[in-house]
């Protein structure tokens, strides 16, 4: 393992991790297919998808924590969201990662292209969502939330992903959550995800430590960066930059799977 694999992978983890603190995803739909691609692209050691899952599942898991440290004083972190859907979330995680060894490299890769164009779709339907107010609480439907969380975990665990790059579409357009609440409670959910993703991967063996080191480290240093950026950010800005990067990465996914 030399020093540009090293290099490379740190720019890697930075770009995905100041983008995924700034927008409130985990960073696995920006990480995944830039770990996949790109080493191999400028010619230094390249990744299966079963380990570009299992050190991404450990890469979310920081990204996320640097993410809720910086949102704990905004107001915007939903303790009823987080319970609901972060408890079912992390059992659905924990089941999908620990099974996900059996599923092959291109089995992971379609079910990465599924979501993409569902997180897309998601994301291009109009929102009514409800307007945030200080004080005043925020209503959803708590067993249809669990159900949708569960889900969630379950396929994202397969990717070693947190699931927040499908699971803020869905905040924001089926549970009707307010965007700025969506972003920093999605964090909170997606950080049980991912701790239910990396014990899965790691009991089965899918996780190569020292890339996911240098991916813990660039994610310490960037999501706390753009979760701060984030807060200053116009929401529908946000809104565009996320749908803008997973319709890419949806197009990639699918061309190389075709």
């Amino acid at each position: 393992m030399d020093i540009a694999f090293i290099i490379t992978l740190f720019i890697i983890g930075f770009i995905g991790s100041f983008i995924s603190g700034m927008i409130g995803i985990g960073g696995s739909v920006i990480n995944y297919p830039m770990l996949l691609y790109i080493p191999p692209l400028v010619g230094v050691m390249s990744l299966t998808a079963h380990e570009v899952s299992g050190i991404g599942a450990i890469q979310v898991f920081f990204a996320t924590l640097g993410g809720v440290w910086a949102y704990r004083k905004s107001g915007f972190l939903n303790k009823n969201l987080i319970i609901y859907m972060g408890s079912s979330i992390l059992i659905g995680s924990v089941l999908g990662s620990y099974f996900s060894h059996l599923i092959s490299e291109k089995g992971i890769n379609f079910i990465y292209g599924i979501l993409a164009i569902i997180a897309v779709i998601l994301m291009f339907i109009p929102k009514k969502g409800q307007a945030h107010r200080d004080g005043k609480e925020v209503i959803f439907n708590k067993w249809l939330a669990s159900s949708l969380a569960f889900i969630i975990g379950g396929v994202s665990g397969i990717l070693g992903a947190g699931g927040a790059f499908i699971l803020v579409p869905i905040m924001l357009s089926i549970l009707n959550i307010p965007v700025r609440i969506t972003v920093a409670s999605s964090l909170a959910i997606t950080l049980l995800s991912s701790i239910g993703a990396t014990v899965g991967k790691v009991i089965t063996g899918q996780v190569l430590f020292v890339p996911a080191l240098v991916l813990i480290i660039a994610s310490l240093i960037a999501s706390h960066i753009g979760a701060i950026v984030g807060q200053k950010v116009e929401t529908k800005f946000l809104q565009w930059i996320l749908a803008l990067l997973i319709l890419v990465t949806t197009v990639k996914i699918w061309l190389d799977i075709l």
